[in-house]
């Protein structure tokens, strides 16, 4: 018989989970599991409803990265209405959501790493959790906690420009772009008061780097060394190999950094990606078909988006990475902490290539939509937050969705995240015989890392309490706390 701890719900993650955590008789880790315990039905939802409202109503998944949904299935009703695969919009409508994209990965990655990562950092995984949250940061660490607010603010504002409302908004439709950036709001993100001005964005994100950066020679071996594994990684690659957020070809490499999938049309994914249901989930095992369901398994994200592209097409991001790369000679990086280095650098990137956009004339004028040669079937893909998110529709003639498939970043990271809670499980709790709380934000840390986001996986239905409870060997109850 075996002693049982469970987690529940992880905390300061978006959505809700659970980790079940099984011991032996000696009190030895057996079996571990991450659980999503919610419930996901946006694929049925939309079954029936005209085509071009899939943009704003598939957002509703989250209110967190809600541009990530709204533009990938705009993507794929750009196949539908004929207008192309990503590079096929106008000048205007291509640049126009490019710009909200990278106010949506700059506004999330600033969430995450000061919110939800950061008291990690600061206070340590066995800090007091009452001081261990983002209010504790506020308190002892002021100026980070305002660089956070301020950048996801400035993030939030350029989704507003583009789309129209900084949650769920409709800027993006099929074949493009419902508006122009306004004078006035290129004006205030070019030279908005300090703080609120892109150079200050630029600026605080190498400041973020840089704190990470003196974290990681401080704390070099806890870094390298926590929930570290080898695994395959998948992203979207542009066609010449550089990181691209918004569009690409599908690369996967494994973790000697050999080719798996070399850049292929992500049009036919359903050739190259298959999905394992497991009964104890809610949420499906994605892997890559011709490896099969053991070996097939990868990791999607930052990490995942540093470790398959070949460079970075902006400049002070690219001495990021470049320094990045260099920590593993080259190699794939496989060590789970540094998906927080590489989501600041991409933070930076967003930053860049944000200010190069506020630049360019074609926002503010020139055509916004376009389109071609009606299609019943269309694929939208594009690197979110937390990975590459495939969205996948069929119509019938009187244009209504028949099918939808979403495989979500958090989903792709599925297997990765059960294999990062295996691994810390077996370095914190082994021959252990009681529950304590540094042992399980140990756990949580390792999830965190992959910024998962339960309620775009699936879908909510309610609220649960933190409760973990310690069986013995004949399933008595010897230990149980509850918040």
């Amino acid at each position: 018989m075996n002693k049982k701890i469970t987690i529940e719900p992880v905390t300061r993650v978006e959505g809700h989970g659970k980790v079940t955590i099984h011991l032996d008789d000696q009190n030895n880790v057996d079996q571990t599991r991450l659980h999503i315990v919610e419930f996901r039905g946006f694929e049925r939802f939309v079954q029936g409803r005209p085509y071009w409202e899939a943009p704003v109503l598939v957002q509703r998944l989250c209110g967190i990265c809600p541009v990530s949904h709204h533009l990938a299935a705009a993507k794929a009703l750009d196949v539908i209405v004929g207008a192309g695969t990503g590079d096929g919009l106008t000048p205007t409508g291509e640049k126009m959501r490019r710009l909200m994209h990278y106010g949506q990965m700059f506004q999330s990655h600033a969430l995450h790493f000061f919110h939800l990562v950061s008291p990690d950092l600061l206070f340590g995984i066995d800090a007091d959790p009452a001081i261990r949250n983002v209010i504790g940061v506020a308190m002892k660490h002021k100026d980070l906690a305002v660089q956070g607010v301020m950048m996801r603010k400035y993030g939030q504002e350029v989704i507003r420009a583009t789309a129209g409302k900084k949650i769920h908004g409709t800027g993006a439709i099929p074949g493009g772009i419902n508006k122009h950036l306004t004078p006035d709001d290129k004006e205030f993100f070019i030279n908005g008061p300090d703080p609120m001005n892109i150079d200050k964005m630029i600026d605080w994100s190498q400041g973020a780097l840089d704190f990470l950066k003196d974290y990681y020679k401080k704390n070099t071996d806890f870094i390298d060394n926590f929930a570290q594994f080898p695994s395959n990684h998948l992203s979207l690659v542009r066609k010449d190999g550089a990181l691209d957020l918004y569009h690409g070809v599908i690369r996967a490499v494994d973790a000697e950094g050999n080719r798996i999938l070399d850049d292929v049309d992500y049009q036919d994914y359903e050739n190259h990606i298959e999905e394992e249901v497991r009964s104890w989930s809610y949420m499906k095992f994605p892997y890559i078909k011709k490896l099969g369901k053991e070996k097939g398994w990868y990791r999607v994200g930052p990490l995942a988006r540093l470790n398959t592209c070949d460079f970075i097409p902006s400049p002070l991001a690219q001495k990021e990475f470049e320094a990045y790369k260099s920590l593993t000679n080259g190699k794939p990086n496989n060590m789970c902490m540094h998906y927080h280095y590489a989501r600041l650098i991409e933070t930076l990137h967003a930053a860049e290539m944000m200010k190069e956009l506020l630049n360019d004339p074609d926002l503010m004028e020139g055509e916004l939509t376009t389109k071609g040669s009606r299609q019943n079937r269309g694929v939208g893909l594009l690197e979110a937050p937390r990975g590459t998110l495939f969205h996948h529709y069929e119509v019938n003639d009187s244009d209504e969705i028949v099918k939808a498939n979403l495989i979500v970043s958090t989903t792709n990271n599925n297997e990765p995240m059960n294999q990062s809670v295996n691994r810390v499980a077996h370095s914190w709790m082994d021959g252990k015989t009681e529950i304590t709380e540094p042992m399980m934000n140990a756990v949580e840390v390792a999830i965190r890392a992959y910024d998962p986001c339960l309620s775009c996986a699936t879908h909510a239905l309610g609220k649960m309490p933190l409760e973990v409870k310690l069986y013995d060997a004949h399933k008595t109850l010897i230990d149980r706390k509850r918040t």
